[in-house]
């Protein structure tokens, strides 16, 4: 048994001459399109934030420790953090801008300079690679998909590599190291696979004219989202004369931005659901003008004003329950199709809609959330209750005697 307001809502819904109104049909794709749109564009913007997250871990470690002037004494104080709780690994590097040059081409990326046996503990470029091998013996470099591609660069290539700093030396003149390329990796994050290459701790030491010790420890935790515990520990042991840093306090601008871009599309995009809201007050208001005899004949009988206005909030209700339930069901499907349409897109009408240089991945991120689900659906299915209340207040209003007059 269904409350007498819910069933004369579902006739509503149903014209006598026609299987389906075209007014609420309309008034439902309204609906559909704000909460297919909020749930896409939130979960592009929750994979971006999720996929350089990834790419990000991937890459860099999660905690790094550095010192003025460096840290000397790498392999003692690499020995006491590997003690300390929830670390998983411990690696030195030393890092700097330099130039190379190949066939006529010249780059400036990033060269690091990282320990082989300890690299994969700290970052996944070793896991990475695309062609070749993880190879820092003696000369041998390791250079980004991205990078080789720009350069030309192939395995048993050579390169000549510069330190800048090397350009304003007045004593001497320096030559560049010629380097050969023994693997070309790829992490699928545009900025590192174009920005950066590898080489041994004693080759960097070579190109930045250090002659001993490394520039930073890159240290890897057991949950990248416990790195500030780790931290705060680390600051208490090593005390003032070093410096510690978290992969978030590295990067704490690109999500900062990132998360308030997110929020900010929810509340432009919801206008869209309000707009389809008022579709719906439209629609209700001509159902109480079709229907004002019925109406007056119900108050007429006894039905209360309450009984009468719950009809067009259950109406309200059930139009947004069936638009927010085809918008996820379209959003879902939009989603797991999305790069094969942009592909689709791309090749139809010859348009580069998700330029890798300018967004830095090589296809477009989503993260579908329950909770962001969650969210769009309750606050449409409210808003869309909320726009029965007009019609529902004007109907309760009725006199049945002005009502009954017109039949």
């Amino acid at each position: 048994m269904m409350p007498f307001s819910l069933f004369l809502a579902l006739k509503y819904l149903k014209p006598k001459r026609t299987y389906f109104s075209v007014v609420t049909i309309i008034s439902v794709l309204g609906v559909l399109l704000g909460v297919a749109v909020l749930i896409i564009v939130l979960s592009v913007m929750s994979g971006f934030d999720e996929m350089w997250r990834s790419k990000i871990l991937g890459f860099n470690a999660h905690l790094t420790v550095s010192a003025q002037g460096g840290i000397q004494d790498e392999e003692d104080l690499m020995r006491r953090l590997e003690k300390v709780g929830g670390m998983a690994g411990v690696a030195p590097s030393i890092e700097g801008p330099v130039v190379i040059q190949h066939a006529g081409r010249i780059f400036t990326p990033v060269l690091r300079g990282v320990d082989p046996r300890r690299e994969g503990s700290v970052s996944r470029i070793p896991s990475n690679m695309v062609s070749g091998r993880f190879g820092l013996k003696g000369n041998e470099v390791v250079v980004g998909s991205d990078l080789a591609r720009r350069m030309g660069i192939s395995i048993g290539d050579k390169i000549l590599v510069n330190s800048p700093a090397h350009f304003i030396s007045r004593d001497e003149l320096t030559l560049p190291e010629e380097l050969v390329v023994a693997g070309i990796f790829e992490v699928g994050m545009w900025e590192y696979d174009m920005g950066f290459l590898f080489c041994s701790i004693g080759q960097a030491q070579e190109l930045f004219g250090m002659e001993s010790g490394v520039q930073c420890l890159r240290m890897m935790t057991q949950d990248p989202y416990r790195a500030q515990e780790v931290a705060r520990q680390l600051r208490g042991m090593l005390g003032s004369d070093y410096r510690v840093e978290t992969w978030m306090e590295q990067n704490k601008q690109l999500f900062s931005a990132l998360r308030v871009e997110k929020n900010m599309m929810f509340f432009l995009l919801i206008f869209i659901t309000i707009v389809a809201a008022f579709g719906i007050t439209n629609t209700l208001i001509t159902v109480t003008v079709q229907k004002t005899g019925e109406i007056g004949l119900l108050k007429a009988i006894g039905f209360s004003s309450g009984s009468i206005m719950r009809i067009f909030f259950w109406q309200g209700w059930l139009e947004g329950m069936l638009g927010t339930s085809a918008g996820i069901g379209t959003a879902l499907l939009v989603l797991h199709y999305r790069n094969a349409l942009m592909r689709w897109l791309s090749d139809t009408f010859h348009l580069e809609l998700f330029p890798k240089e300018l967004y830095r991945l090589s296809e477009i991120p989503a993260h579908t959330s329950p909770g962001d689900v969650a969210v769009v659906a309750g606050s449409v299915i409210l808003i869309c209750t909320l726009a029965g209340l007009i019609p529902a207040w004007r109907a309760a209003r009725l006199d049945p005697v002005q009502a009954l007059r017109h039949e």
